[in-house]
């Protein structure tokens, strides 16, 4: 199986060393070529207004966008979740998005770098420890969105951090920060053959 990682900026070699523990070929994709013969893909956490300024500068945003919308197998971690949106709540200036999963997202919901934590959260029945750094939120998801996983706001509310709208599967938080290995193998699983 082989399975691409955004490269361009951003929590990649984390997402590399799970993912090469659980057997895979792992593929760091930086250009349009790279995603030739990919089994499915990582967007991994980071600054969501840089990945996106840099996929488009080069090329590779719009080719990512259709092999995503043809079908592709996707983990979206963060920003890779910002990335993947239709709609943002509140866009960097000129901040553009790959359109492909049917929600709205707010940036940074959690607060800023002093607010980040460690927390439990149940996602799809399996409790995983997350770690939440600058971590969006779902404020809208669409009628073909699976709500996955819910945590609480700074303010106790239930907000949506983690969906699933057909191959994609887009979580708030980052899994691999604590080289927490469940989610990534549970998802590889599924699309598995």
């Amino acid at each position: 199986m082989v399975i691409g990682v955004l490269a361009l900026q951003g929590g990649v070699e984390e997402h590399c060393d799970i993912l090469s523990l659980l057997g895979a070929q792992v593929r760091r994709v930086r250009l349009p070529q790279d995603l030739e013969g990919l089994d499915a893909m990582v967007l991994p956490g980071g600054e969501s207004s840089v990945v996106d300024k840099l996929a488009r500068a080069f090329g590779l945003a719009q080719p990512l966008a259709a092999a995503i919308t043809a079908g592709l197998p996707t983990l979206a971690t963060c920003a890779g979740l910002i990335y993947c949106a239709k709609r943002l709540d509140n866009p960097a200036p000129g901040q553009r998005t790959l359109g492909v999963l049917d929600v709205t997202v707010r940036r940074n919901a959690f607060g800023n770098q002093r607010f980040s934590s460690e927390r439990l959260v149940r996602v799809d029945g399996v409790e995983v420890e997350a770690s939440f750094i600058r971590a969006p939120i779902v404020t809208q998801a669409g009628a073909g969105v699976e709500v996955i996983a819910r945590s609480a706001d700074a303010q106790g509310r239930p907000v949506i951090v983690g969906v699933r709208q057909g191959n994609i599967t887009a979580l708030s938080f980052h899994p691999e920060e604590n080289a927490e290995a469940g989610l990534h193998r549970a998802w590889m699983d599924s699309f598995r053959g």
